[in-house]
């Protein structure tokens, strides 16, 4: 199936591993204009030169935190300066840390909705005025199923991701007849770099094995296994292209039937 992103320029946010990786990965095989970023130039020109290898396609790696807006700003401008525009946007960042409320002070909520709210409408104004001249553009968050559903020690992470869904919601209805789309996807369990680490740090504190690690996991999971990078990169790849063209204002679960809400 052609996706009809040849030569679309993509700016994926967070891209140095795991999930933001994967989508840089799976846009350029299809032929996208990528510019990724993250916080080190070792991770993110590491991450470029692996992309390349791969497709061979054009990919401008940039140090950038996006928590700091004139960062953010600096970021867009080389990337339209590099490419001459941007027609997708897959915002993108960690999660804060796990803990209840009582481990927090008002101070870590604000962090937290730096990091995730504020990062993502930091970067869909940047981008909005391009997308509007265009008529033409993708709007994609990546947030978690946190944001649906809140998740049990996430409270950071379950506050500042519903604020994503809001924001989007809202935005999509008023870029509709514009040619933009603006959606969510909200990635369960999946097999990154970074539960690799839990599952080590699970086995080395004594809690259990690297397998028990998993398998309780994927006893939550209503397919009993995690998802895989390239599975969810697929979702945000049709989200992307031409094909999803009336498909707007939605948070899609990409989880093997974790959430258990009805919509």
């Amino acid at each position: 199936m052609d996706l009809g992103l040849k030569n679309k320029v993509a700016l994926v946010a967070a891209a140095g591993r795991g999930l933001g990786k994967a989508t840089a990965l799976r846009l350029s095989r299809e032929g996208a204009r990528i510019a990724i970023c993250a916080r080190t130039e070792a991770s993110i020109t590491s991450a470029a030169r692996n992309i390349m290898h791969e497709t061979g396609g054009e990919v401008l790696p940039l140090v950038c935190d996006v928590t700091d807006k004139e960062q953010l700003q600096a970021m867009v401008g080389r990337v339209i300066d590099a490419f001459g525009g941007i027609n997708i946007l897959i915002t993108n960042a960690g999660g804060p840390p796990a803990g209840v409320a009582a481990s927090f002070t008002p101070d870590d909520y604000r962090a937290a909705v730096e990091l995730n709210l504020m990062s993502t409408i930091e970067l869909c104004y940047q981008v909005l005025p391009l997308m509007k001249k265009n008529k033409w553009g993708r709007i994609i968050a990546i947030t978690s199923v946190a944001a649906r559903q809140p998740i049990d020690h996430l409270i950071l992470s379950n506050t500042a991701r519903a604020g994503v869904l809001g924001f989007l919601k809202t935005l999509s209805a008023q870029v509709a007849t514009e040619g933009i789309t603006v959606n969510a996807v909200c990635p369960g369990y999946t097999k990154t770099e970074r539960i690799e680490e839990l599952a080590a740090m699970f086995a080395k504190t004594g809690q259990g094995t690297v397998e028990e690690f998993y398998r309780k996991i994927e006893a939550d999971v209503p397919m009993k296994r995690m998802g895989t990078p390239a599975e969810f990169a697929s979702a945000v790849a049709f989200l992307a292209s031409e094909g999803a063209s009336y498909i707007t204002g939605v948070a899609l679960p990409i989880d093997g039937g974790y959430i258990k809400a009805l919509f």
